[in-house]
């Protein structure tokens, strides 16, 4: 058999790729070994991977595979995050290209554009994460924003806040002139300490 004196990944990638994800040997279902699981930092669905990205996400396959080898039950997690402020500029930019103002469309049209973009967006980031040869268990796959994680999350934060553990505070930290929006940070401050703060829009 000869072999090629250069490497060719259009020969090899994709074919065994696909045969991994056929024979499902990313999935991973809880049994007697012992677990090794990792939850992707979720990529903002603000446009595609970068550099930085890809280093990232190579180091934590790296992580699974050999968790894998060593007989561990390796479970890695894929997701996006919707971003946000970030997302939203995003969608502005791109309904400004097509002519169309967003103080001319109702919540719920706008909330339509963003979807798709998040759809878009999202989907071009999973399929790079795939092209990268990413082992995740993609029938995990998860969007920040979708019905099952933003129910946990009002879940956690309403059962603290009932339980007194925390309390909200809205301090107004900067005015955006282009969106014409007050950036509020409302921070969940715990009674003994201050917790993470999540920055929301308010018009």
């Amino acid at each position: 058999m000869e072999l090629a004196s250069k490497y060719n990944p259009a020969e090899v990638e994709e074919k065994w790729y696909e045969y991994w994800n056929r024979h499902r040997l990313f999935s991973s279902k809880p049994d007697s070994r012992e677990p090794y699981t990792v939850v992707i930092p979720p990529p903002n669905v603000t446009g595609v991977l970068h550099m930085g990205h890809m280093l990232n996400n190579t180091i934590q396959d790296i992580l699974v595979r050999r968790a894998r080898m060593e007989g561990k039950n390796a479970c890695w997690v894929p997701g996006t995050d919707h971003a946000s402020i970030a997302t939203e500029a995003k969608v502005v930019n791109r309904l400004a290209s097509q002519g169309i103002k967003k103080t001319d469309l109702s919540r719920e049209d706008f909330l339509k554009h963003a979807w798709e973009w998040t759809d878009e967006h999202g989907g071009i980031i999973l399929q790079q994460l795939r092209k990268l040869g990413a082992s995740c268990d993609w029938e995990r796959t998860a969007f920040t924003m979708d019905d099952k994680r933003s129910e946990s999350v009002l879940k956690v934060f309403v059962d603290l806040y009932n339980k007194g553990l925390i309390y909200r505070g809205v301090r107004m930290v900067n005015w955006d002139p282009k969106a014409l929006t007050a950036l509020l940070t409302k921070k969940l401050f715990s009674r003994k300490s201050t917790a993470n703060s999540s920055t929301c829009a308010i018009r």
